[in-house]
């Protein structure tokens, strides 16, 4: 008897058993077919019944683009770099080389080539493998399977060696070719495949591998991707070249076979180069050219909940959402940061040199900067710490920001109606008795030893104006003694800047907490748009892979100070920039108005200042390689030694050349001039309209000299629509033209509190002196 019989008849009993399972499977039928092929047959039919009848195609991770104000790209983010793209967006030379290559027949059978597949398995079963036959329906599923494994045990399963895969595919392929167009399958798959170098789809391999679209591939560039479907890796033409060569011409050849182009065209192309034109598609912040403002893009956008209900969803959503980002990012504000940042700090300086910009009225952030760049290289300065957005986005707990604090107490002593002319006798030193400084809860109760506060700027009289410029400190101690510490804590809460409850001490004036410069910024701000505080916005639109509107963000304001107190603040603060004051040897072409700030020891400087237009805060701050906060004085920083350090020599020109390289962007604008009388306290009450409809409301205060803004609902027992609150709350005195928000009604009646809440009293006491700087 021939050794070879047996053998001979196990491969017929298989061919036997494919094209009976086979049958079954293009009818429809879902049969066990035991007996066929013996148990390890029987376990497979089994397998097949089990499975469901469809396979839910879901949408391809795409990646996700974040975009300038002016529509320019400046980050890409991906877990998979693909931008899908109809069948109509691909070049119908692409799709003739791939069905040429993968799958001449797709458009005559159905969802297997049964000739293929009984061809392939004779061949496997010769060779012991199985590889093969399939069509470019069952591809696509099984990279369908393979996009939506969650655990490595799905991934293997889609992937495996075996006849139970190859079924698989072939059960949900029928499904697709029942529900779905050739066309349909023929684009997803298109989309689906891996082109190899991280390409994914035949949009981003088109763009990457030739730097144009799917749309106007040639036939050399078509047949060149679609040879790298079969092994992306292997005929990779930016690692393999030759391969890849050897591989495009024998999808060229198989074209020519096939009739699809003549045979002398196809021998004149195979002649000619790969042609290659690598366009990079840079993935995450550190690619960006804005890098820092990208990481605050993503964490603020990781903190939103409309955009998923964990960190996960959310985190999945910007990675593979393909989603567009519009931002408020303006490349000529940053430029012009980073060139004033990288001047005077640099990488490897025992310093931190940051700056942000913050447009007035809208809270739009235009620009974020730090000395450090982003990257893992410590020996060479990197970081990928943000230090210049506040905790919540950033990577640090902030800088101490020294006299730029007194402005709080200064709006505050306006608004409150203290003359801007009142002197105050200001001694070099002073003790001030703790219970001199009134809280919220009444007098402040210290330890018993009250606050020594000195100066380094001497003694003298000096008022709102003078006390401000010169930045007196023992001026702004009294002058906090008559205002109170409750309100201008208040205002600088309301202005974005919180003192935590520990530091609500008579000393916290000389800014003696912890704050960022994007902070400052957007407090700053407030005084340039008379008033209205803003909330720091670093996006305005996102917009889904369909380009339907994801959310808009819009500008979130509230009118925190009568227009009058901060015209008098802006009055008085351009005067630092002017003859006479700490900024006037840096003040920009436009009209401007600013404050420095230094905190003990020197370890941080500031220089905080406006326009109209733009408010920018420069800050630097001591920092050794370990990352401890050390003082900036005998330090070189920016290639020049500084003995002592302060907020005008050390920050301000940071500040100086960021907005003068920004100043012809700006039209020339001034600052409103105080009205005397309003200034004094001659304001406006803002009208009670609590019950009103939207349109009386809106009507009443602009009878009373406001400007109203609708600011969506709160909860209210009131009747749904009718106003419900207005933000300032009514009595509140306002100057003429103030924004006054209104809050309709939802028509629920609000939860009834479950206790009384008591106020705690601070008991801490801080002694620090500060420079006046």
């Amino acid at each position: 008897m021939s050794t070879a019989r047996p053998s001979v008849l196990s491969h017929l009993a298989v061919m036997a058993g494919v094209a009976a399972i086979l049958g079954m499977l293009v009818a429809g039928l879902a049969i066990p077919f035991a007996g066929v092929m013996g148990v390890a047959a029987k376990d497979v039919s089994e397998g097949v019944v089990k499975l469901p009848d469809e396979l839910e195609a879901e949408e391809l991770a795409q990646k996700t683009r974040i975009y300038d104000v002016d529509g320019d790209l400046i980050a890409s983010l991906y877990d998979q770099n693909r931008i899908n793209v109809g069948l109509k967006q691909i070049s119908r030379k692409m799709v003739e080389a791939i069905v040429s290559i993968e799958d001449d027949r797709f458009y005559q059978h159905g969802a297997l080539d049964i000739r293929g597949t009984l061809r392939a398995f004779v061949t496997n079963q010769a060779s012991g493998s199985v590889q093969g036959g399939s069509s470019i329906t069952q591809q696509m599923v099984k990279q369908t399977l393979l996009n939506q494994a969650d655990t490595k045990a799905e991934a293997a399963a889609a992937t495996d060696d075996t006849y139970a895969r190859k079924i698989r595919e072939l059960r949900y392929a029928i499904a697709f070719e029942k529900n779905y167009s050739k066309d349909w399958i023929l684009e997803r798959y298109l989309n689906i495949a891996y082109f190899g170098d991280g390409a994914y789809g035949v949009q981003s391999a088109a763009r990457h591998y030739f730097s144009k679209n799917a749309k106007n591939l040639n036939y050399q560039q078509s047949a060149t991707l679609a040879g790298l479907v079969k092994n992306p890796t292997g005929y990779d033409p930016t690692n393999s070249p030759e391969r890849a060569l050897a591989r495009r011409n024998v999808v060229l050849d198989r074209m020519a076979k096939l009739n699809v182009i003549p045979t002398e065209q196809a021998e004149k192309m195979k002649e000619r180069p790969l042609g290659l034109k690598i366009e990079k598609s840079p993935n995450g912040c550190q690619q960006s050219r804005a890098p820092f403002f990208c990481d605050y893009v993503v964490n603020y956008l990781m903190k939103d909940p409309s955009l998923g209900e964990t960190t996960k969803d959310r985190r999945r959503l910007l990675q593979s959402g393909g989603l567009t980002i519009h931002t408020t990012l303006d490349m000529g504000h940053q430029e012009g940061a980073d060139a004033a940042v990288a001047a005077h700090v640099f990488p490897q300086d025992q310093a931190i040199g940051g700056l942000a910009m913050v447009e007035p009225g809208t809270g739009h952030v235009r620009a974020l900067a730090q000395s450090r760049p982003m990257g893992k290289d410590k020996a060479a300065g990197q970081t990928y710490l943000n230090y210049v957005v506040p905790r919540k986005y950033g990577d640090a707990n902030g800088f101490q920001a020294g006299s730029t604090f007194k402005v709080f107490v200064l709006a505050a002593a306006i608004n409150q109606g203290i003359p801007l002319s009142t002197y105050i006798s200001s001694p070099e030193s002073m003790n001030i008795p703790d219970a001199n400084f009134e809280t919220c809860d009444g007098p402040y109760a210290g330890d018993g030893e009250g606050w020594t506060v000195g100066n380094s700027t001497g003694s003298g009289s000096y008022n709102l104006y003078t006390g401000t410029q010169e930045s007196v400190n023992t001026f702004f101690a009294q002058l906090e003694e008559q205002t109170g510490m409750c309100e201008p804590l208040q205002l600088a809460k309301d202005m974005g800047v919180k003192v935590p409850k520990a530091q609500q001490v008579p000393s916290w004036v000389l800014g003696v907490s912890d704050t960022d410069p994007l902070t400052m910024a957007q407090a700053y701000a407030t005084f340039a748009a008379r008033g209205l505080h803003c909330d720091a916005l670093p996006v305005t639109q996102i917009r889904a892979a369909d380009t339907s509107v994801v959310k808009d963000y819009a500008p979130d304001c509230e009118q925190v100070m009568p227009g009058p107190t901060a015209d008098a603040v802006n009055d008085i603060l351009r005067g630092v920039m002017e003859p006479g004051g700490f900024g006037q040897n840096i003040a920009p072409p436009q009209v401007s108005a600013g404050k420095t700030g230094t905190n003990q020891q020197n370890m941080s400087v500031w220089f905080v200042g406006y326009t109209p237009q733009i408010a920018t805060a420069a800050m630097v701050a001591g920092a050794n390689s370990l990352g401890h906060w050390v003082s900036l004085n005998g330090q070189s920083v920016g290639g020049s030694y500084i003995g002592e350090a302060f907020g005008s020599t050390v920050a301000g020109p940071i500040w100086g050349e960021a907005m003068a390289a920004i100043s012809s962007e700006l039209d020339y604008e001034d600052f409103q001039e105080p009205a005397g009388d309003a200034v004094a306290g001659v304001l406006n009450p803002v009208p009670d309209v609590i019950g009103m409809t939207l349109e009386e409301a809106e009507a009443a205060l602009t009878a009373a000299g406001f400007t109203p803004s609708v600011g969506g609902y709160t909860t209210s027992e009131l009747d749904q629509d009718l106003v419900a609150a207005t933000a300032p709350d009514a009595g509140t005195a306002l100057g003429s033209g103030d924004t006054v928000t209104i809050l309709q009604s939802t028509g629920v009646t609000p939860p009834k509190p479950k206790g009384n809440r008591g106020r705690g009293r601070g008991n801490g006491n801080g002694n620090g002196n500060g420079n006046d700087d």
